[in-house]
C-alpha cells in the first residue's frame, strides 16, 4: 500500500463519521477496516515452519482477525533476516519479533514499531559450575564461554553487554562457542568454563534437573533486556499503524490470554507497552561492539 497522508487521513475521518452517523451505538466496524487491506501478512521471527506457527501463535491470529477483523494469513520465513527481506520486497504486514531482529529489521526496512510486549524475567545471566573457582566475569579471560546462537538479544547479545560491562573484549579475551541448547548440558559435563544465555532458560534447565542454585551459581545477572515488539511494514500508512495500536492496546486482554500457550510461558505475566525505538540502543551498542556494526546500517 502506497503512502497517502492527507488522503489516507481524509478517508478515515469520512470512515469514522460514517460508522457514527450509520450506527448511534457505536457498534459498527473498526475504522482500521475501511482501509487496510483485505488481509494481512503476518510472521514471527524465531518461528520457521508454518505448522509451529499454527500451533504456538494459532490462536493470536485469531484474536488479531477478531480485533482488526481482517484475515490474518501466516507467512513463515526461516530467519530474521529473511523476515527483513520479506518486508522490503512487500510480502509482510505485521512481524512479531524479539529486540535484535527489529533492530535488524529497523535498519534494513524502516519497520514500524507498533507496541511493545514486556516479558517478565526477560534478562540475561552467566553461570559457572559450582566446583569452579570462577568469581567474577572478569576471571572468565582466557576460558571458554557457551552461548546460545548468533543474534539471540538474552542467548549472545545480552551475555555479550556483561563481558564489555566486565571489561573484556568478546572477540579476543575468551573463546565463545554458541551451543544453542547444549550450552548448558556443555557446562555440566565440564567441556566449557561459564554460560551466558536466557534467566528462563537457566531456571527450566535447573528444575528439568532437579538441581540447585548452587550447583551452577550465577556470577553476573543484567538488567531487563528490551521488549519483544509488534512492527509494521513501513508501506501500511501511519494512520492505520496507528490505529492498529490503539486497537491492540483496547484489547490487550485478549491478545496476552491468546499468547499464553507459547513455549516455555514466556509471555505469562506480560504486558502490552508503548515501543519507543530508542529502547533498543542497547542492542545496537552491542552489535557495534562485537564489530557488526554494518550489519545493523
Amino acid at each position: 500500500m502506497k503512502r497517502r497522508h492527507f488522503i489516507g487521513n481524509s478517508l478515515l475521518l469520512i470512515a469514522g463519521c460514517t460508522a457514527a452517523t450509520s450506527n448511534p451505538n457505536g457498534n459498527s466496524s473498526n475504522s482500521v477496516t475501511k482501509t487496510l487491506p483485505e488481509k494481512l501478512r503476518f510472521t514471527v521471527t524465531d518461528v520457521q515452519k508454518l505448522e509451529e506457527l499454527q500451533g504456538d501463535y494459532g490462536a493470536l491470529r485469531t484474536a488479531l482477525e477478531e480485533i482488526l477483523e481482517k484475515k490474518i494469513e501466516f507467512v513463515p520465513v526461516e530467519s530474521y533476516t529473511a523476515a527483513a527481506a520479506a518486508l522490503q520486497l512487500d510480502r509482510l504486514d505485521l512481524v512479531l519479533t524479539g529486540p535484535s531482529e527489529y533492530v535488524v529489521m529497523r535498519a534494513r526496512t524502516n519497520a514500524v514499531p507498533i507496541i511493545g510486549i514486556t516479558r517478565p524475567n526477560y534478562r540475561t545471566v552467566i553461570c559457572v559450575s559450582g566446583n569452579s573457582k570462577i568469581a567474577s566475569v572478569a576471571e572468565l579471560k582466557g576460558k571458554k564461554l557457551a552461548m546460545w546462537k548468533v543474534g539471540s538479544t538474552s542467548g549472545y547479545l545480552g551475555p555479550t553487554k556483561l563481558l564489555i560491562d566486565a571489561g573484556l573484549d568478546p572477540k579476543s579475551d575468551l573463546k565463545i562457542l554458541t551451543l544453542g541448547s547444549d550450552g548448558l548440558s556443555a557446562l555440566k559435563k565440564g567441556e566449557v568454563d561459564a554460560w551466558g544465555g536466557s534467566a528462563v532458560k537457566y531456571e527450566k534447565f535447573l528444575q528439568d534437573e532437579g538441581l540447585s542454585e548452587s550447583a551452577f551459581p550465577v556470577i553476573a545477572k543484567g538488567p531487563l533486556l528490551p521488549d519483544d515488539l509488534f512492527v509494521a511494514s513501513s508501506k501500511l500508512d501511519s494512520a492505520l499503524v496507528q490505529e492498529i495500536s490503539s486497537l491492540m492496546v483496547k484489547n490487550q486482554d485478549k491478545l496476552l490470554q491468546s499468547l499464553l500457550s507459547v513455549e516455555e510461558g514466556k509471555y505469562k505475566g506480560s504486558k502490552l507497552v508503548p515501543a519507543n525505538d530508542s529502547d533498543y540502543n542497547m542492542v545496537r551498542e552491542v552489535y557495534k561492539a562485537i564489530g557488526q556494526g554494518s550489519f545493523i546500517q
